[in-house]
C-alpha cells in the first residue's frame, strides 16, 4: 500500500513560473504591450501559444528556449526532497499535475536527472513544428467551472485514482503539494486520510485559509510548507505511521 504524491510544478518545484520565465528570451526580455493585452482570463494556454508564435516570429530558437528553462531554479530544499522520494520509491507514487507544458517540464526533469521519480506527468502536450515554433494544446477538456478551460487538475486526480483502483493499486492517503488558484480544485477531492500541503505565502494557502475561516468543509488535514526539506519531516512522519 503505497502513499500517492501529487505535485504541481510552476512556484512548487521549480521557485518560479515557467511560462513567464520564457520571456527572458523575447527581445529586450519583455512581450509587446498588444500581445500582453490579449490574455483573457481562463485562456491561459492559447495565450501562450500566441507568445510561442512571436518567440518564433523574431528568431528564438529551440537550443535558446531550452538553456533558458534549464536555468530556471528550483524551489528551496525541493532537489533533496526529489532525492528522498527517489530512495523511498517503494513507499510512494509521485505524479505531476500541471498548467505549463509537456516540454518545459520534460527539459527540466531531464537536465536534473528526476524523471525517474515520477511515475506520470499530466500537463499541456506541447511541440515544436517544421517552422521551429513552440506549440501548445489543451491538456483536456472538461465541464469544471472553476478550473481554466484547458485543464481541471480534479478530473485528472480522480480519473488516475480510479485507473490505479482498477489496477488493483489503492493509495493508503493522497499528499497534494501545491501553491496556485488552480490547485483548489483537486485539493477538494482529498478525503479524511489526505493531506493538502499548500506553500506558504501563495495563493493555494491563502485561499485554504478564507476556506477554514468561513467554515466551508474540507476533508484533508492541511500542513503548509516554506522548503522540501519540511516536506520531508512530514513524509518521514507518515511513512513510520
Amino acid at each position: 500500500m503505497k502513499i500517492l504524491l501529487v505535485f504541481d510544478f510552476d512556484n512548487t518545484i521549480i521557485d518560479d513560473n515557467s511560462d513567464t520565465w520564457i520571456v527572458q528570451c523575447a527581445p529586450e526580455k519583455k512581450l509587446p504591450l498588444e500581445l500582453k493585452d490579449s490574455y483573457k482570463k481562463g485562456f491561459w494556454t492559447e495565450f501562450m501559444g500566441r507568445v510561442f508564435k512571436y518567440l518564433g516570429d523574431e528568431g528564438v530558437r529551440e537550443d535558446e528556449m531550452k538553456r533558458a528553462m534549464i536555468s530556471m531554479p528550483f524551489t528551496p530544499g525541493m532537489v533533496e526532497l526529489l532525492n528522498f522520494i527517489r530512495k523511498n520509491k517503494n513507499k510512494f507514487d509521485c505524479i505531476i499535475i500541471s498548467d505549463s507544458n509537456s516540454v518545459f517540464i520534460d527539459w527540466v526533469l531531464e537536465a536534473t536527472n528526476f524523471h525517474d521519480v515520477f511515475d506520470k506527468v499530466f500537463t499541456n502536450p506541447a511541440a515544436f513544428d517544421s517552422n521551429g515554433h513552440l506549440t501548445v494544446e489543451k491538456h483536456h477538456t472538461h465541464s469544471c467551472t472553476r478550473c481554466p478551460q484547458n485543464l481541471c487538475k480534479n478530473v485528472v486526480l480522480v480519473e488516475f485514482v480510479g485507473e490505479q483502483l482498477q489496477q488493483g493499486v489503492n493509495y493508503t492517503r493522497i499528499v497534494y503539494i501545491g501553491d496556485g488558484g488552480n490547485d483548489v480544485c483537486p485539493v477538494t477531492f482529498l478525503k479524511k486520510n489526505d493531506i493538502a500541503m499548500p506553500r506558504k505565502g501563495y495563493a493555494l494557502q491563502k485561499t485554504l485559509y478564507r476556506m477554514c475561516q468561513n467554515l466551508e468543509p474540507m476533508q484533508s488535514s492541511v500542513v503548509s510548507w516554506s522548503s522540501g526539506v519540511e516536506i520531508i519531516s512530514y513524509l518521514q512522519f507518515l511513512i513510520k505511521e
